[in-house]
């Protein structure tokens, strides 16, 4: 197993000193004098320092540190400093060395961003314009598979899954997902008896759908590798033993390493419910792999092997105004395909799943609600309230729905 061991971390501090009397900004010696004693308060291991003083005016100073480096700019017209220090290690502050600083200086002033560096933290794209940053407190596995960058990390949420910096799913809010996922879906259908799992490489939907009284269960999955990992180093879906019995096929679960598309739509079995749990679609990258399987020729295939009664459910975006084109585009495909399609809101991480159904009915949400008593399984995220209210959909899908869709 190839593992990454945790690199070199440290803080950067990106500062802007404003108000500062010019004077001050010009006194090359002075200047020197305030970046080293801040320095050294803050707990830095000054090394050398270096001085530069520009005509007609304007000083910079740089310091080299034992933890890595910090410098000065002035700009005397503007009454301006531009700061920035870099440590490594937790032995400097490099946030109380800015404002020590800025005091010394008199700014009247401090406009400061902090950036974690080196592979301390990951930056999740979830929007044009918009990103999510959490900070990665230790690192279990970082691995380049075949399809994509693997990274499973300590973060506030626990030990958690991130794919091309996109994070999957984590330890505290796992649960929450991943009901939401399967138990409406799961409610809807007639029988669940014979379920189909394509993506999820953590295991807990295969594990669910067992719980809920399935015999058989298929799990395809492309990645081989980021399936061992989730299951060596993530404290929920499978352990490495009960993914080894599903490779062979020994219980419930059956674990095929294949192309989701392609097994699909070579399948001579029939399911009651079919699981699409993959990262979110990626219109913006039409080489992307996991696009295949974000059509309406895939749902196609899904319906085609549904049992009687049977539904097909998919990870569809997210709600939010901001960010719903992939959740737009997937109702759009689903009420093509399927004479009804139902919405199962999720409260993690504003997730939305769609369940396709062959034949429509009149209540989803009160229908769940009714069946889920008869469920073997409790779930722990939801009760019959919630799957009354979650099956309603946003309104500006409900305002676009066809004429076949009920509620």
């Amino acid at each position: 197993m190839r593992t990454s061991p945790p690199g070199p971390s440290g803080r950067h501090v990106l500062a802007e000193l404003r108000g500062v009397d010019p004077a001050l900004l010009d006194d090359a010696a002075g200047l020197v004098h305030a970046l080293r004693t801040s320095l050294l308060g803050a707990g830095a291991d000054v090394r050398q320092m270096a001085v530069e003083a520009f005509t007609p005016q304007g000083v910079t100073v740089v310091a080299l540190l034992a933890e890595s480096h910090a410098s000065l700019h002035t700009w005397p017209e503007h009454g301006t400093a531009l700061v920035d220090v870099f440590t490594c290690g937790d032995a400097a502050d490099p946030e109380l060395a800015v404002r020590t600083l800025a005091r010394t200086l008199g700014a009247t002033g401090l406009v400061s961003r902090v950036v974690s560096r080196g592979g301390t933290e990951v930056v999740e794209a979830l929007s044009a314009g918009v990103t999510r940053t959490w900070a990665v407190e230790g690192v279990r596995a970082r691995v380049r598979t075949a399809w994509q960058e693997v990274l499973i990390a300590d973060t506030a949420q626990g030990v958690t899954l991130f794919c091309d910096d996109e994070r999957q799913s984590a330890e505290h809010t796992q649960l929450t997902y991943h009901e939401a996922l399967f138990v409406p879906a799961a409610l809807l259908a007639d029988r669940r008896e014979r379920v189909l799992v394509v993506g999820s490489s953590e295991g807990v939907v295969s594990e669910l759908a067992v719980a809920c009284g399935a015999r058989t269960v298929d799990h395809v999955d492309l990645d081989e590798e980021c399936v061992r990992l989730c299951a060596e180093h993530l404290p929920y879906g499978y352990s490495p033993a009960e993914l080894a019995a599903a490779e062979r096929g020994s219980g419930p679960v059956r674990m095929h390493f294949a192309d989701g598309l392609a097994f699909v739509a070579e399948a001579t079995e029939q399911w009651d419910v079919i699981v699409v749990d993959l990262p979110d679609e990626r219109p913006d990258d039409p080489s992307a792999q996991l696009n295949r399987l974000y059509s309406e020729d895939f749902l196609t295939d899904c319906a085609g092997r549904l049992r009687p009664g049977g539904v097909v459910v998919a990870q569809a975006g997210s709600p939010a105004v901001w960010r719903d084109g992939t959740l737009r585009a997937a109702w759009a495909r689903f009420s093509s395909v399927f004479a009804q399609t139902v919405y199962a809101g999720c409260p993690e991480h504003e997730w939305a799943f769609l369940c396709g159904l062959m034949r429509p009915i009149v209540d989803p949400g009160g229908m769940a609600a009714r069946r889920l008593a008869e469920l073997p399984y409790t779930p722990a995220t939801l009760d019959a309230d919630d799957l009354r209210a979650r099956t309603v959909a946003p309104s500006p899908l409900r305002s676009h729905r066809s004429s076949s869709t009920a509620f």
